[in-house]
């Protein structure tokens, strides 16, 4: 049995002070000799670095520095107050900079949820920071410039997390019954609630939509994130309620580097808990 995250050996805990926040990042493996390269994780809604952890210590003990830091307004990172300080964009620079204060100059790169678009967007705008890349759940950017019925239907919580205070008094009430219904009770969702009960965290959690996925957005002329060229591995969940596998896809499209596709089956979104064995061993051989 995985001990949990509190018991994972060797992992260590610091602030990193960034442009615009404060992050908390936990890290393991720093000080390993091995020469193998950094693993960024990146993780999404409504989750923390702790939703890693069974690729902490596998990834670690395979003699690499692991770096899964909590993204802005998420777990003991700082929440900034403004919507706008949630675009997709600010997150890119986070990691640049982060990367720069942890003196990583190459990283192996993995996004899982919003995590995922900030890994898709770090590998086409600074390649030379991203070795190789790994996707979980949402397709490259520019695969939502025409999204399907499917798509939309499988997305209608993003509109409702658009109206402040509104959606955040709905998720709460009774016990976080439609937050609980929402999540289909997987993940860590008790470790959600007690998180986004914190004062002004589920508003944190919420302005990622507000800032990247509000409707008037789609009357934009959408801008396009260039091609990827490290080598890519998409992955995607049969079990996935939020997103369609066409997205992961056709992301083969906007990848001239390797691209590799593996469906994870019987996982839900949250394949790196359902699956952990299995999504370990897929890092690790693409990383060898």
């Amino acid at each position: 049995m995985t001990p949990p995250p509190s018991q994972l050996p060797d992992v260590e805990h610091r602030f990193v002070d960034l442009p615009g926040v404060s992050m908390h990042v936990a890290e393991a493996g720093a000080g390993n000799p091995s020469g193998l390269f950094p693993v960024l994780l990146l993780h999404g809604f409504p989750d923390s670095w702790r939703v890693w952890r069974h690729q902490v210590r596998a990834l670690a003990e395979a003699g690499m520095h692991v770096i899964a830091p909590d993204l802005r307004g998420f777990g003991e990172s700082e929440q900034p107050q403004t919507v706008e300080a949630y675009a997709i964009a600010r997150s890119v620079g986070d990691m640049v900079s982060l990367l720069d204060e942890l003196g990583v100059e190459r990283a192996h790169v993995v996004g899982h949820d919003f995590g995922a678009p900030i890994a898709w967007a770090l590998a086409a705008i600074a390649p030379t920071r991203v070795e190789r890349l790994v996707t979980m759940s949402v397709g490259h950017p520019n695969t939502r410039r025409e999204r399907s019925i499917e798509q939309r239907e499988k997305g209608w919580y993003q509109l409702l997390f658009q109206f402040t205070g509104v959606a955040e008094t709905l998720l709460m009430r009774n016990d976080w019954k439609l937050f609980r219904e929402l999540l289909r009770e997987d993940g860590d969702i008790e470790r959600y609630v007690v998180d986004l009960a914190r004062p002004g965290a589920l508003t944190a959690g919420l302005n990622w939509y507000r800032a990247n996925l509000a409707p008037h957005r789609e009357l934009e002329s959408p801008a396009s994130l260039p091609a990827v060229e490290a080598p890519t591995l998409g992955l995607w969940s049969s079990g996935e309620n939020y997103l369609t596998e066409d997205g992961m896809l056709r992301s083969a499209e906007h990848v001239t580097g390797p691209w590799r596709y593996e469906r994870i089956e019987g996982a839900t979104h949250w394949m790196q808990l359902d699956a952990p064995e299995q999504i370990n061993a897929l890092l690790l051989d693409f990383f060898a």
